[in-house]
């Protein structure tokens, strides 16, 4: 008969009978015969070997020696099943106390995984060098993305690319007549601020009437562009991102790479090009209700014609202007298209990160926005407009 046989070390102090068990050989199989008293606070407990490669096929379990137990027999019992089941052997649980039994099916098969330790935190030079690197990857990443989108633009002019015009016709529609409200309404109030303050100050100086020359070059030359940018950052950008990283959660864009179809062309091309077809006309329409916005409020505040208003205004600025803004407002365009894009297919796959992707689409696209805007005004200052 072969006999293993564990107890408490020596010198511990147990409780009563000190816990023990040992592996009986019993008929074809072995039998885990167990006594004393189990309990977890005691520090005598004995730990399963795990050698099970001399038991057979089938290990049943002997409690009737056990006079107390708690959660440490349970944790006990837990290790040899999981070293039967390493081993390829089954553990009989069916001669254990009822309550044994159920303790036991509340345990998993396998052990929790240990989580990695925190990586400890970089140096300061070292943690900038390493975000650097990353930022510049994502930039190189997004004019790839933007190579590939104008390859496809390219190609659609001659049928070649997978472009549908609903999609087309849809996002359009979408980020050109849906948002002329809200475009209005802000660059509206835009002028209108810009106007009150600035005929508070002319007004003590007696020239009122440069309130017109005020609104419609900040309006022109900055603040159309800027706001309506905005607007469509986080109106229009946040919703592509929110739909790309939806797609990518219901593995729709895995399906459309398996198919073959191009993600620039079938998702990524209908986005941006809505966006840069329609920001030069908003654009436009946001300078027309500023400058609306100015006009209320200074005819409304000033002692001045709507005439000389309109005739200051005509002499405050030339087409020149209105190109700068044009050619602005279409960077701007392609720039919250291609982001928000991006950020939509590097986004996780759980509902949670379709919010998260939003919010990165907005984030960034205001403040590159911002940032591009102040890259257009050196260079506007360079070359002297």
């Amino acid at each position: 008969m072969a006999l293993t046989e564990t107890s408490a070390p020596h010198g511990a102090v147990a409780s009563d009978t000190p816990p023990k068990w040992r592996v009986e050989a019993r008929g074809r199989g072995s039998c885990l015969v167990l006594s004393g008293v189990w309990l977890s606070h005691d520090a005598a407990l004995p730990e399963f070997s795990g050698d099970v490669a001399g038991i057979g096929t089938v290990l049943t379990c002997d409690t009737q020696d056990v006079s107390g137990w708690d959660t440490g027999l349970i944790a006990f019992l837990w290790d040899v099943r999981r070293s039967c089941d390493n081993a390829g052997r089954v553990f009989d649980v069916a001669s254990l106390p009822h309550p044994m039994q159920q303790l036991l099916d509340l345990l998993p098969d396998n052990a929790a995984p240990v989580l990695p330790a925190r990586a400890k935190k970089l140096p300061f030079l070292e943690s900038v060098g390493v975000k650097s690197i990353a930022i510049l990857a994502e930039i190189g990443t997004v004019s790839g993305l933007a190579g590939r989108t104008a390859l496809a633009a390219y190609r659609s002019l001659f049928g070649k690319a997978g472009l549908r015009r609903s999609d087309l016709v849809s996002d359009l529609f979408n980020a050109g007549p849906s948002a002329l409200v809200i475009v209005g309404v802000v660059n509206f109030l835009v002028g209108a601020i810009l106007a009150f303050v600035g005929a508070v100050q002319l007004q003590k100086f007696a020239a009122g009437i440069y309130v017109a020359s005020l609104v419609g070059i900040a309006t022109v030359r900055e603040m159309a562009a800027v706001m309506t940018a905005i607007i469509m950052a986080g109106r229009t950008g946040g919703a592509y991102a929110a739909r790309i990283s939806t797609m990518q959660g219901n593995e729709e864009i895995d399906a459309l790479k398996v198919f073959g179809i191009s993600v620039s062309s079938y998702l990524i091309l209908p986005a941006v090009l809505s966006l840069v077809f329609t920001m030069p006309f908003l654009y436009l329409y946001g300078c027309l209700i500023g400058m609306l916005g100015g006009y209320i409020v200074a005819i409304s505040m000033l002692d001045i014609t709507s005439l000389g208003y309109f005739h200051q205004t005509i002499i405050a600025f030339g087409i020149g202007q209105f190109i700068f803004g044009f050619i602005k407002s279409i960077v701007f365009g392609a720039f919250i298209g291609l982001t928000s894009c991006r950020i939509g297919l590097k986004a996780g796959r759980s509902a949670a990160d379709v919010g998260i992707a939003a919010t990165h689409a907005v984030v960034i696209g205001i403040v590159g926005v911002i940032a591009l805007d102040a890259v257009f005004a050196i260079i506007a200052n360079s070359v002297g407009i």
